[in-house]
């Protein structure tokens, strides 16, 4: 069941930004990016090695829609790895996974797509479930825009810009071959940026490391971000981007248990609203 898949790749996407956060302190943020997105490509090698010759069949917009994924790919996990670095994981997993359904939002309604009630319904409380977690009712809006999480902003605009996209990617394309396709051109890029005598030091590096790496490339990428880009165009990218609003509170309580981060009615009460939110999204009248 896609729905099942969708909120197991949410629980790994919530580890992330703790995971992030802890690779972060071994590697540099380019050689993060090379390495996640290489493991990303080599698992899903073996799924699509009879898929390749249907390659030549693909359209060039495809190929575009590919290019340009790769890039954002680039430009969004630069940000998520210097922004759990520099700031607090927790709080970051909130504000990006709360305002990038809104972006989306506004993206799909700006090219015109009907949006039902509930589901604007649902993305309002979402977003209320956010700003609860966050406690800007509390510490005002400035606490959301201090200037250490830019890189989190980043992120929920480049991810909301990619959730459009990659809705569109997959008509004339296999889902996992246009998935591997969008690792591949991330880690060509990212070669351009790395130091390669860094990343030959991982073989002194201890457990902590390995299976946090782990955790945020095979778990969060190679299956989470997988199964985000493979159920876009099948659940729509308003239904699909709604689910983040169940990582927030996964990040938050990820962050205290490994980090030690504090968690308060707040955080509880705006993690049971974001959730509720998802039902509501995906409740369709018969």
């Amino acid at each position: 069941n896609l729905i099942v898949l969708m909120l197991f790749a949410m629980i790994t996407w919530g580890i992330a930004w703790t995971n992030a956060k802890i690779v972060g302190e071994y590697l540099g943020y380019y050689n993060l990016v090379f390495l996640r997105f290489l493991l990303g490509f080599l698992a899903l090698l073996p799924f699509i090695l009879t898929k390749l010759n249907s390659f030549k069949n693909i359209p060039f917009l495809t190929l575009i829609n590919i290019f340009s994924m790769g890039i954002l790919f680039f430009i969004y996990n630069y940000c998520f790895f210097k922004g759990t670095n520099l700031g607090n994981s927790g709080y970051g997993g909130v504000l990006v996974t709360t305002t990038n359904p809104v972006i989306t939002f506004l993206i799909i309604s700006a090219i015109t797509q009907k949006i039902s009630l509930n589901k604007i319904l649902g993305l309002m409380l979402g977003i209320l479930g956010g700003l609860i977690i966050m406690d800007v009712f509390n510490q005002g809006m400035i606490h959301i825009l201090d200037v250490q999480n830019k890189y989190f902003i980043s992120c929920s605009i480049v991810w909301g810009i990619m959730t459009v996209i990659m809705s569109y990617g997959q008509d004339k394309m296999d889902s996992l071959l246009y998935i591997a396709s969008c690792y591949f051109i991330t880690t060509v890029i990212s070669i351009g940026f790395i130091n390669f005598e860094e990343i030959l030091g991982i073989v002194n590096f201890d457990f902590r490391f390995f299976i946090n790496f782990f955790l945020v490339s095979m778990g969060a990428m190679s299956f989470g971000t997988s199964i985000y880009i493979y159920a876009t165009p099948r659940l729509g990218p308003i239904q699909t981007s709604v689910f983040i609003f169940s990582v927030p509170f996964i990040a938050l309580y990820t962050a205290h248990l490994v980090l030690g981060e504090s968690i308060t009615a707040n955080v509880v009460v705006g993690g049971v609203l974001s959730i509720l939110s998802i039902i509501i999204i995906n409740y369709e009248k018969d």
